[in-house]
């Protein structure tokens, strides 16, 4: 909460358009650029592998995205679920956007889709004693290990 709280206070500029504009994917976690989207790791992921899938065009309304938009957004959720299915082989995922602060949504104003890995048995009471999540792997280390099955399955499709 204190995160969310925060958002409008430390970032003028929507962050979701301020990464894509620059040239450093690895020091900003892009993962892959396309047409109308881009894919980009969560820097406050909830698990390992925790992929945002985000429109270039900078709107907090599902409905404002045209066909195209629309239709790579999609396509590239699914090449992050088959990118995590083929990394990390989880047991299943939650997949979807939170529009709005009051839904949840960490940044508001620039809709985003959000995948996220799950495996049997992986909540704890970290977050509820602490408000701390238990990732054991480095956003780093996370970038490496999907970027090549990103170069490769974004090849095929």
């Amino acid at each position: 909460m204190k995160y969310i709280k925060a958002i409008d206070k430390e970032n003028k500029e929507c962050i979701f358009c301020v990464k894509p504009r620059e040239s450093e994917d690895k020091k900003n976690l892009i993962l892959l650029r396309g047409e109308k989207s881009f894919i980009i790791l969560n820097a406050f992921p909830y698990s390992n592998g925790h992929i945002l899938v985000v429109p270039y065009l900078h709107t907090p309304q599902i409905d404002a995205l045209d066909g195209p938009t629309a239709s790579e957004l999609w396509k590239n959720t699914v090449l992050c679920k088959n990118v995590l299915n083929k990394a990390y082989r989880p047991d299943g995922f939650n997949i979807g956007m939170n529009l709005g602060r009051a839904a949840g949504a960490g940044i508001e104003q620039h809709l985003h889709i959000h995948i996220v890995p799950r495996w049997n048995g992986d909540t704890n009471f970290m977050p509820i004693m602490s408000e701390t999540r238990v990732v054991s792997e480095s956003l780093e280390d996370t970038y490496d290990a999907l970027l090549p099955f990103f170069k490769e399955l974004s090849t095929i499709s």
